[in-house]
């Protein structure tokens, strides 16, 4: 476990380790914003139902998603590049809501005869469980085609 640690920090501090560090990290932000926003509107304002609620929360989410992960994690500035940034950005993001989307009618479906406090809830970690599977399948994709190793070892 302790040579486990010891390489884990060696690469975070490589390039690919402190760029995924920074990806995670805005995607913990993102995931804050989203979650606070959809607690906001649904729980405590019930401005929406539960798919309106999260697909807003999560689009919220996005705008300063994109913003840190351009300036912070990819070490970008000046103007944003259509092709390269802003349409593959805004594809994942989509991916992303779709899948939120699911977990929304989900929750929607489960939360017939239950008390708003406990639809919040279902809504909440169905947005969380969404996300957190999309996040998890983007790292293995790109732990399958990148390889993250150090020296010569894969770490995960």
């Amino acid at each position: 476990m302790l040579e486990f640690l010891e390489r884990l920090l060696l690469w975070l501090n490589t390039t690919e380790g402190k760029k995924i560090f920074r990806y995670t990290t805005v995607s913990v932000i993102s995931t804050v914003v989203s979650f606070t926003v959809l607690f906001l509107v649904f729980g405590v304002g019930r401005l929406w139902t539960e798919v309106p609620s999260t697909v807003f929360a999560n689009v919220v989410a996005a705008v300063p998603s994109y913003w840190l992960n351009r300036n912070w994690a990819w070490g970008k500035s000046g103007r944003s590049h259509l092709v390269t940034e802003v349409i593959p950005f805004w594809a994942m993001a989509a991916l992303g809501i779709t899948f939120s989307i699911v977990g929304a009618s989900v929750a929607s479906h489960l939360s017939h005869g239950r008390s708003h406090t406990e639809a919040t809830v279902l809504v909440l970690v169905a947005n969380l469980v969404s996300f957190g599977i999309l996040w998890v399948a983007k790292l293995a994709l790109f732990n399958r085609l990148f390889r993250l190793k150090i020296e010569g070892k894969q770490i995960a």
